[in-house]
């Protein structure tokens, strides 16, 4: 569904993706590890098509992004670490205004379901956003792409910020994405939460994939333990 295939980009001198080579299956979840400035934002902007490769492939289900962002974009939906949504509207308002811009009239009981299906309370959806918590907003976000129906969901540091009861509910709910069948790629600092939803976890350091680890045969402690060991690489270097 999401695959960068011998990917280089720079920036100036700056080499932000280096020969990276990453697929996300369809009912996968993809967590990508790494310090500020590895790469994981500049591979999310790759798939979302806001900037082009110098060099190698990148598809959305096998459109390439740059070429055909408007089909691309199609296919995923997008929660970055702060979700942008009207302040002054309802949860309820936000997803209806939302899901028109994708082309779609739906009815307000199948939106408010797509809320709480994000985990929303029923009469938190009717109230106005600017009152919202940090967690709520994100729950907002999910609710979006579950209205879309995205085969590919990207997060870029969904839970920076959110309390730990928030985000053990918010990883909770980015597994309904995988039930579904949909790709999903985070990019993220927090080893616990991607130990506890991912399938597989990459480690990114100086814009190069270092290692691909199977979440399901190793421990949290044991992933620190390798993560750490490559950023020891990085402060030596």
């Amino acid at each position: 569904m999401l695959k960068a295939e011998s990917v280089r980009k720079t920036f100036g001198s700056t080499v932000a993706l280096d020969a990276l080579d990453l697929s996300v299956n369809a009912g996968e979840t993809v967590c990508l590890l790494g310090a500020n400035g590895a790469g994981k934002t500049t591979t999310m902007n790759l798939f979302l098509g806001f900037i082009a490769p110098d060099s190698g492939v990148v598809s959305v289900n096998g459109v390439h992004p740059w070429r055909d962002p408007a089909k691309a974009r199609q296919q995923i939906a997008y929660i970055p670490e702060n979700v942008a949504l009207y302040p002054n509207l309802t949860g309820l308002e936000n997803l209806r205004y939302f899901d028109r811009l994708c082309g779609h009239t739906r009815d307000e009981a199948f939106l408010a379901e797509q809320l709480q299906e994000a985990g929303l309370q029923r009469d938190q959806i009717h109230r106005p956003v600017s009152g919202y918590s940090k967690g709520m907003r994100q729950k907002v976000g999910l609710a979006i792409a579950f209205a879309k129906d995205a085969k590919a969901l990207l997060l870029d540091e969904p839970m920076s910020g959110l309390d730990p009861k928030a985000a053990s509910e918010f990883t909770s709910r980015i597994g309904s994405f995988q039930s579904r069948g949909s790709a999903v790629l985070i990019a993220t600092h927090d080893i616990f939460r991607a130990k506890e939803c991912a399938s597989r976890i990459g480690i990114m350091r100086a814009g190069k994939l270092v290692e691909l680890i199977d979440a399901n045969q190793v421990g949290a402690q044991e992933i620190e333990r390798i993560y750490l060991s490559h950023m020891h690489e990085d402060l030596a270097a």
